[in-house]
């Protein structure tokens, strides 16, 4: 099955906090975290229901090389991206935004 992979925009200022800060310690960091992150999306869309699921149904995937993590939900043929977190974030934060959809 063909999914359409949906980025929200919480989870795109997720990214862009996260390329500044590792833009801002060496440069070209950010554009390598943003490439894992790329990698992680597209082993998601190859493989959606690889991970279990958690929370209210949510996935998450491990990004490679950097401590990150892409929240993520299966519906029909959409997933949805709704975090890309540290690992050490708290999970209320997932949570308010699972409970604000």
């Amino acid at each position: 099955m063909k999914y359409k992979v949906i980025v929200r925009p919480e989870a795109e200022d997720d990214l862009k906090e996260a390329f500044s800060w590792y833009e801002d310690k060496r440069t070209g960091l950010g554009y390598d975290f943003l490439l894992q992150v790329d990698a992680g999306i597209n082993f998601i869309d190859r493989n959606p229901a690889i991970h279990p699921t958690e929370y209210k149904e949510t996935r998450k995937h491990l990004i490679k090389r950097f401590p990150y993590k892409i929240i993520y939900l299966v519906e029909g043929n959409k997933i949805i991206v709704l975090a890309v977190i540290h690992g050490k974030r708290s999970p209320e934060l997932i949570k308010k935004r699972i409970n604000a959809i």
